[in-house]
């Protein structure tokens, strides 16, 4: 699957995001080994800490399905659903994906000029941890 395509799939999975105390939406679409694809949106909740981003989102729906074999994630976000800058994963979303994928998972961000980022988890997490 195409960079291109996993990120209209994430801004897809933008539109379903519940964010009434930010308003900040994030989508994400994540590509398994075998070309399934897992979509998330952020979840926000007024204690805030019982939130959940797109990125985890997407990554527990596949592990609850059996899935385990992750190759790529496109991320988008923005207030109001409109892209500004580049929405990176937090830190708990990086150990999340340390945790199921290997060094060379790529991670595809854009921003509101439609320039594309692709790296390495490795690049945004260089030091995360293995038990």
């Amino acid at each position: 699957m195409t960079n291109t395509n996993l990120l209209n799939i994430a801004k897809n999975a933008m539109k379903k995001s519940y964010c009434p105390y930010s308003g900040f939406r994030v989508g994400a679409a994540l590509l398994c080994e075998d070309d399934i694809v897992f979509t998330g949106c952020n979840i926000e909740n007024g204690a805030y800490s019982p939130s959940n981003c797109a990125e985890r989102t997407a990554f527990f729906k596949a592990i609850s399905e059996g899935y385990t074999k992750f190759e790529k994630i496109a991320i988008v976000g923005g207030h109001n659903g409109k892209f500004q800058n580049f929405c990176y994963p937090c830190g708990v979303c990086l150990q999340v994906m340390n945790e199921f994928c290997d060094s060379d998972f790529l991670i595809i961000l854009i921003d509101e000029n439609n320039n594309i980022i692709e790296k390495k988890l490795n690049c945004f997490l260089p030091f995360g941890f293995n038990l």
